[in-house]
């Protein structure tokens, strides 16, 4: 299986994750704070991770 690719977008507060799912192709959408982001990526299994420049 091909790693997921999460795309984040930065703002002042929240990060902005958007990713498909790959078993079925759904295009996932979640909003994480500071304090949420790390945990959410420890949990995660290996992915590319993209972000806005």
């Amino acid at each position: 299986m091909e790693p997921t690719t999460i795309a984040i977008d930065l703002a002042k507060r929240v990060f902005q994750i958007h990713y498909v799912e790959p078993d079925t192709g759904t295009i996932r959408s979640k909003v994480l704070k500071r304090a949420q982001l790390v945990p959410f990526f420890a949990n995660w299994p290996a992915s590319r991770v993209v972000m806005e420049a």
